[in-house]
């Protein structure tokens, strides 16, 4: 791998108090191109702008996945990523679904750990800080024939930790759109996953609420996820969260959630939970809490929810499962606890 370091660098012109979300960058780039059917040598060079074509095959046909993953300092300022085996296998099916070529593995981990040890100066070891890392691939070719892109660009950028939502949230349950349907690519990080779900949410925004919870496409009563995250509920002291299927991403952050959970001695059912149960619990007062989980937040917390023109108001509660499930799986990430499942990757010097 060829490493171009820069000659300057923007950390001493940030102020890491006040960074929002994914609005900073680093100083360094991974790239990666697929040519001629393969994937070439990649580089590591200083953070820089891309030249594309007007032509370039994704702003067309939007062939173009993505993962959000973070690294971490510990005490000793030993550098980790949490799971990166996960995020892997995870954009290998994106490839597989959005008919890019499968990136290396190697290539994957090689620019992993080479951007988080040249950034390794972004990263504090401060509990609570992390370094955001952004793979991604999108079709580079100059083209607009409706078929598969001939080439593709794999890039690695970063972006100094911030938390993504720094209060509590109210969402609205979707009745009308929907962000996947069966047989889609819902449970690929695909780019038009995202950019298709703006508009109900903003929509949803109009009405007060933060987020959009979708439902299932056909009957909009099935409850699949919560803006860009997994969603769970507790349900009396039962920790509730939908199935995954072709129509929901096999989150990495939910799957830590589930096995923290029951490794903390939480009772966790994986079914399908509906509009109406959801209703009925809150209206018992077996509805304790909703959170929503994912790599950017960790865990959000919902305080409220809305359906059709109610809204329901969620009290908190002393024992929240929500804050010891995210204390439990930030102190692993962060190794300021025991790792029994082997989650954390350690960046090698």
């Amino acid at each position: 791998m060829e490493i171009k370091r820069s000659n300057i660098t923007k950390i001493n012109d940030v102020n890491f108090n006040s960074i929002k979300f994914g609005e900073i960058f680093t100083d360094h780039m991974f790239e990666c191109n697929f040519k001629n059917g393969q994937w070439e040598s990649p580089i590591i060079k200083p953070y820089e702008s891309l030249i594309l074509d007007p032509s370039t095959h994704v702003f067309h046909y939007g062939q173009a996945i993505f993962e959000g993953m973070k690294g971490y300092k510990d005490k000793a300022d030993q550098l980790w990523l949490f799971r990166p085996e996960e995020n892997y296998n995870r954009l290998e099916k994106s490839c597989i679904r959005m008919n890019i070529p499968v990136l290396p593995k190697k290539y994957f981990f090689d620019g992993l750990n080479n951007i988080m040890k040249i950034e390794k100066d972004w990263v504090s070891n401060e509990q609570g800080s992390s370094l955001y890392i952004r793979p991604f691939i999108f079709s580079s070719s100059e083209m607009l024939a409706a078929s598969p892109s001939l080439n593709y660009k794999f890039l690695i950028i970063c972006s100094p930790g911030a938390s993504y939502y720094s209060k509590s949230l109210s969402v609205y349950i979707e009745d009308k759109f929907s962000r996947a349907a069966p047989g889609g690519a819902g449970y690929a990080k695909a780019a038009g996953n995202y950019g298709a779900a703006f508009y109900p949410t903003t929509l949803a925004m109009a009405k007060g609420f933060d987020q959009v919870v979708w439902t299932d496409s056909t009957n909009h009563q099935k409850i699949e996820e919560v803006g860009t995250m997994s969603i769970a509920f507790r349900i009396n002291d039962k920790l509730v969260t939908p199935l995954t299927s072709d129509t929901i991403l096999d989150g990495v952050s939910r799957k830590t959630v589930i096995q923290v959970a029951k490794d903390i001695g939480i009772d966790v059912e994986e079914r399908d939970i509906t509009v109406q149960e959801l209703i009925k619990e809150y209206d018992e007062g077996s509805l304790k809490e909703i959170f929503g989980c994912g790599t950017a937040a960790v865990i959000a917390k919902i305080s409220s929810f809305g359906y059709k023109e109610d809204k329901f108001e969620i009290e908190d509660v002393s024992d929240s499962y929500a804050d010891k499930i995210k204390e439990s799986i930030v102190n692993i990430q962060q190794n300021l606890a025991d790792d029994p499942h082997g989650w954390r990757y350690k960046v090698e010097e």
